[in-house]
């Protein structure tokens, strides 16, 4: 087969099975459903395929029925990158917000997913699946070629207790010590998220975001007690736990991250 563009594929598609040239793939459910009814994909055609380990192949629709469909690798797109070890730490919102936020964090490159239970988080519980779904759909058509880990929902002090001081915490800390004054507080005010980030390391890394009613004054007091934690302000305006997450990452990825075009994979 002549070399094709991953680009120029219709279809991408992951697939939690090893590839390798002339790898059968057998779909069912939902992947077979959305190949062959809803794109229309016939006997011959090609589709993207990635699991994480194995690089990006091109594979073929070798034959399908109504409830299944089968592809057989043929060649490789392109070889394994990884992204930058960022993980994202974030209080889970409402349903469809935190649909967004997975799928907006995994095309902004993080590799790892946690939800928190902070003093003020509101949210009890969250639907592993439908995230893990969420992030799949977001791995698809953003020509990345893994899809983020996603831990389980613990609380702000289990995670804190148990944490690798290697790993730095970028703590978005927009209350201050004094509500009064301007980007919430001089006194123990974070700086710039740019400003603060241009003095760091790459190295791992991970990015803290709190509730939309924001840290208690205890877990701000705790948290700037430890030495492996950045405090960082994202700006003057208040934003959505949502948006956080987006200026958060952004600026991560262009000071420390891969947006440099520097970072190895």
């Amino acid at each position: 087969m002549p070399n094709v563009d991953f680009r120029s594929l219709k279809v991408r598609l992951y697939v939690d099975v090893p590839l390798g040239v002339d790898r059968r793939l057998e779909l069912s459910g939902g992947q077979a459903h959305y190949l062959t009814h809803v794109m229309r994909l016939g006997v011959g055609s090609s589709v993207a395929v990635f699991n994480g380990r194995d690089g990006e192949w091109c594979a073929v629709v070798e034959n399908k029925d109504k409830r299944s469909c089968v592809l057989r690798a043929v060649s490789c797109l392109r070889t394994q990158t990884g992204v930058p070890d960022l993980w994202l730490l974030f209080a889970p919102v409402k349903r469809s917000a935190l649909s967004y936020l997975v799928q907006k964090a995994t095309e902004l490159g993080s590799s790892r997913l946690k939800p928190i239970r902070t003093t003020r988080t509101v949210v009890a519980r969250v639907n592993e699946a439908r995230l893990h779904a969420n992030m799949v759909e977001a791995a698809e058509q953003s020509g990345r070629m893994c899809v983020p880990d996603l831990m389980p929902f613990d609380d702000l002090g289990t995670v804190l207790e148990s944490w690798d001081g290697a790993r730095k915490l970028m703590f978005c800390d927009e209350s201050g010590d004094d509500s009064s004054a301007p980007w919430g507080g001089r006194r123990g005010r974070a700086g710039p998220v740019g400003q603060v980030l241009a003095r760091e390391d790459p190295g791992p890394w991970a990015i803290l975001l709190g509730p939309e009613g924001g840290f208690s004054a205890e877990e701000r007091r705790q948290l700037r007690s430890l030495p492996y934690v950045v405090p960082v302000s994202l700006g003057p305006r208040i934003m959505r736990a949502d948006t956080a997450a987006f200026a958060a990452l952004s600026v991560w990825q262009s000071v420390l991250g891969d947006w440099q075009g520097q970072w190895p994979p």
